[in-house]
């Protein structure tokens, strides 16, 4: 359930609004002016702001600045609900820092869709690693109950980067970084070279990624993936480094060993929509099949149906 704060100072208009999104599930607060908004803000952060342009003591406008001047509400999308239809009008609305605009009088099937839209933005946005920009959990997560929703056949390529952890122990947590972040790079470019319009990339953590595809692009996809890794990894190194192909670090015993660069490995795992469990089954039957590719050797990749 989303918290959401509606101000407007006629009082016809704000019980209409809120039993209209409270019926769509939201919990609604109510603010008559906009003093009165932004006191209800600092009691308590809202998931989304609607705002009326025209208020005593503050309009719209002057809320909507003050919010998105505040780094700690910045992030609290802001739609404009206002009888105020010009141009003008919702160009100064935009500059003041509003999301989105929508005019009175309005269809309450477009009110509930663009706060749906922007909560939903609001939640992939959050959810994205600040490391590689990719989508997280709650993203993938709405990807594959999106996918099985549909009753479509879907792969899913879940990509481990091997040897990571002594790699980035030896060569620094700036290098790591980069890879991490080039990662997320290559795999979008490789998914678009493949073809793969319709495509999710995520990034479940750590240096564990995530490719939703179909059964035909999966093992092209992962591939494409595992070629565009090494020259990430040959950016990082440079070419001497590369081209020895092992570099001399402490395992994880706290033994000295020549150890291989990282490399790229994955788990393929075809869906069927009929047989599908949970996120969390199809998790550990990955977990299983990447042990497997890893015992199999670095940058190995093992394609199994679910």
């Amino acid at each position: 359930m989303s918290y959401l704060l509606f101000a407007d100072d006629n009082e016809d208009m704000r019980h209409m609004v809120r039993d209209l999104l409270e019926a769509s599930g939201h919990e609604i607060g109510l603010a008559v002016d906009g003093p009165s908004a932004l006191a209800s803000v600092k009691t308590r952060e809202p998931d989304l702001m609607i705002l009326d342009l025209n208020m005593p003591g503050l309009s719209g406008y002057d809320v909507c600045r003050a919010v998105k001047r505040n780094p700690g509400t910045a992030r609290v999308p802001i739609l404009m609900l206002t009888a105020q239809a010009s141009v003008e009008h919702k160009l100064e609305g935009f500059e003041a820092g509003a999301d989105d605009y929508l005019p009175k009088p309005f269809d309450a099937r477009e009110l509930r869709a663009r706060v749906s839209a922007l909560l939903r933005i609001v939640r992939r946005e959050g959810d994205r690693n600040p490391t590689s920009g990719l989508p997280g959990g709650h993203a993938i997560e709405e990807e594959l109950s999106t996918r099985v929703a549909r009753r479509e056949t879907f792969s899913v390529c879940y990509i481990d980067l091997d040897n990571f952890k002594p790699f980035a122990d030896h060569f620094g947590f700036s290098v790591a970084d980069e890879v991490i972040h080039d990662t997320g790079d290559a795999i979008r470019r490789a998914v678009s070279a493949v073809g793969g319009t319709d495509d999710f990339v995520g990034h479940i953590g750590g240096d564990d990624f995530i490719v939703i595809t179909s059964p035909a692009r999966a093992d092209e996809v992962t591939q494409e993936c595992a070629t565009r890794f090494r020259e990430v990894v040959r950016r990082a190194v440079g070419d001497e480094a590369m081209s020895i192909g092992t570099f001399t670090a402490i395992d994880r015993e706290g033994v000295l060993r020549t150890m291989p660069l990282a490399c790229l490995s994955a788990a393929i795992l075809t869906v069927q929509p009929a047989e599908w469990i949970s996120s969390k089954h199809l998790g550990a039957r990955a977990a299983e099949v990447k042990r497997r590719a890893k015992h199999n050797g670095p940058g190995t990749i093992v394609a199994e149906a679910v």
